[in-house]
């Protein structure tokens, strides 16, 4: 038997039992966010036992962002980040030597959200403007700054206001213009009085992955065999949450911090489990890069400053270790 321990806004940890132990091998994810509904799939490991079929004793670590993930990680508090390319490509940049191994979301979800009536309906409109942001060092913040260089603007022409993981209460009472989001956060906070709003989705200039796992180099030339069973298992929670929507919204009940009704947590898992496939994934099953678009966003990232090297996806995507 597997006994979940949570511990709030803090760790938690699948923990097996003694005799289970020995057996098992732990794998810990840096997550960027905390356990909330959208990965319920990740957390029904004590229900649904993806892992522990594969030999796994699943940890979690959350987040205050994708940066935070890949830092946890190279501390040694996590051995998988579940990241976004933006902090990717930084953290190459900087020189760590990273691979990235699974493509968990091939779509762009992020987005910036403004009440109508607030002028904002271009990202040139934001200049000037005070924007929220989940944290500084979170996707949201990332898809922002792309978002502003893309029309010639910087960070030094809006101010950027930490405002926490899926609250518009600051864009709805006037506090900030606008905030920085993805899908699902736009949903919680419609559901909170966000109203008529306009959205500038950031697809619609760069649709690279929202999230990728990653992990050292190091890691993944010592430990292939384990990382297979690692994405084997994670594939496996992602087509049961695809296919099984009703039921993982009901999992999400007990197992997230914000999922308390079953509506909601379907219509947030419905949104993902969007975000979980794209073509490539139709032809080639989920977890598989598009390689080429992660070039060109590593490309745009180059073009307008967010990095300062010039990046080869090509030697660090690995897609050897994603199950067909």
């Amino acid at each position: 038997m597997i006994v979940r321990t949570l511990i709030p806004f803090a760790v938690f940890v699948f923990v097996s039992t003694a005799a289970l132990a020995d057996e098992l091998n732990k794998v810990t994810i840096a997550g960027w966010g905390k356990a909330i509904s959208e990965i319920t799939n990740i957390l029904a490991e004590p229900e649904k036992g993806f892992f522990k079929a594969q030999g796994i004793d699943l940890g979690y670590v959350p987040g205050t962002g994708g940066g935070s993930a890949i830092t946890n990680m190279l501390t040694g508090a996590a051995d998988v980040a579940f990241t976004d390319p933006s902090s990717f490509y930084q953290a190459l940049d900087r020189g760590e030597n990273l691979v990235a191994i699974y493509n968990i979301y091939p779509q762009n979800v992020f987005n910036v959200v403004s009440p109508k009536g607030r002028g904002i309906e271009s990202a040139a409109d934001l200049k000037g403007k005070t924007i929220g942001v989940y944290s500084l060092n979170s996707g949201t913040r990332q898809n922002l700054l792309f978002l502003l260089h893309q029309v010639g603007l910087s960070e030094a022409d809006v101010k950027i206001q930490v405002t926490g993981l899926l609250n518009f209460a600051p864009v709805i009472q006037g506090q900030v213009d606008a905030t920085a989001a993805t899908d699902t956060g736009l949903y919680v906070g419609r559901l909170k009085g966000l109203g008529d709003v306009n959205v500038i989705n950031i697809k619609d200039s760069l649709n690279v992955p929202s999230d990728m796992f990653v992990v050292t180099s190091e890691y993944y030339l010592a430990n292939k065999d384990l990382l297979r069973r690692f994405l084997a298992a994670y594939r496996d929670s992602a087509a049961w949450m695809i296919a099984q929507p009703e039921e993982a919204a009901r999992i999400a009940i007990d197992r997230s911090i914000n999922g308390r009704n079953v509506s909601v947590n379907l219509d947030i898992i419905k949104l993902r489990n969007i975000s979980s496939q794209s073509q490539t994934t139709e032809t080639r099953g989920l977890g598989h890069f598009d390689l080429d678009v992660l070039q060109l966003g590593a490309d745009a990232y180059l073009a307008h400053g967010l990095i300062k090297s010039k990046l080869k996806m090509s030697q660090v995507i690995k897609s050897d270790l994603i199950p067909e």
